[in-house]
């Protein structure tokens, strides 16, 4: 015996239930406030591993430990969030109006159009505060875990995804390198339905390596 396992075990991803489970492990050894809710941050946290959330605690932790606070609060996992999901503030970033103007009327392209089509996922969250790569984000949270995804709900992603370009077209009368992204996602998105998923009228239900 050399004591090496032979077998591999996969783990998933945790669901709703499991992510509320597993946060409120963690919450154990930090001072949590009565307004944090578990059932509430687990909705807020799809496709996140139990590391993600032991991460998630602490970083919530080291905010309300910032302000000087003694009880870690719903701001402060909101705020751990929003870092983990978007990255850092860029605060000393300096931005020009008419690039703020921009950014502003782009996230709100998203964002109306999220608004507006019946199978999106509610918006979450829109800012223009410069975080990690990205000047501003539109932020979508789903209303329960997704195990699959259907072709009218991947069209609306991709509307979704040129709302903001059509955004600073109309009210801009400009464009501009901030939907590069977007077209990237929403390219690669386009391109797994036609020819991973089979979802193209003109090709068939063919799968194309």
């Amino acid at each position: 015996m050399d004591g090496r396992f032979d077998r591999q075990v996969m783990v998933g991803l945790p669901d709703i239930k499991g992510r509320e489970q597993i946060l409120l492990v963690h919450m154990r050894k930090v001072p949590i406030d009565v307004d944090v809710k578990a059932d509430i941050i687990a909705r807020g946290t799809p496709g996140f591993s139990g590391a993600d959330l032991a991460n998630l605690v602490n970083e919530a932790a080291l905010f309300a430990a910032r302000r000087n606070k003694r009880t870690v609060d719903m701001q402060d996992f909101e705020d751990a969030k929003d870092k983990i999901f978007m990255g850092p503030e860029r605060k000393s970033m300096v931005m020009r109006e008419e690039e703020r103007r921009n950014t502003a009327y782009h996230e709100s392209g998203h964002a109306v159009v999220a608004k507006l089509l019946p199978k999106a996922d509610p918006v979450h969250k829109v800012t223009i505060m410069p975080r990690g790569w990205a000047l501003g984000l539109t932020w979508q949270l789903p209303e329960f875990d997704r195990i699959s995804n259907y072709k009218d709900k991947m069209l609306e992603e991709i509307s979704i995804l040129f709302g903001g370009r059509i955004a600073e077209e109309i009210f801009m009368h400009q464009m501009s390198t901030g939907a590069s992204n977007d077209f990237e996602r929403a390219t690669k998105l386009a391109r797994a339905m036609v020819t991973k998923y089979g979802m193209s009228d003109a090709l068939g239900t063919m799968v194309y390596a």
